[in-house]
């Protein structure tokens, strides 16, 4: 009864982990697979994808914009950041 158990939780958490995966970022409706040839892109400093500045998280570092293709390669840059100076 125990084994059924924990193979229903690990189903269950295994079911909730790939839901989240794929549902995490819906890409919109106006580039649904579909590259505007005029639109520029922006490689991410963090991970080395290229986004669009529609589609960008931007921030801000001595006065230059970074686009970043979501807020944790933001926030992993802030953090890179963090560690390289000076203390």
């Amino acid at each position: 009864m125990i084994r059924l158990l924990i193979w229903g939780l690990l189903l269950y958490f295994g079911y909730r982990i790939i839901l989240s995966l794929t549902s995490a970022k819906k890409p919109s409706k106006k580039s649904a697979g579909k590259h505007d040839a005029g639109e520029e892109t922006y490689r991410d400093p963090v991970c080395g994808i290229y986004v669009s500045e529609e589609n960008a998280v931007i921030g801000r570092h001595d006065g230059q914009r970074h686009y970043f293709c979501s807020m944790n390669c933001l926030e992993k840059y802030r953090e890179q950041l963090d560690h390289s100076s000076p203390s």
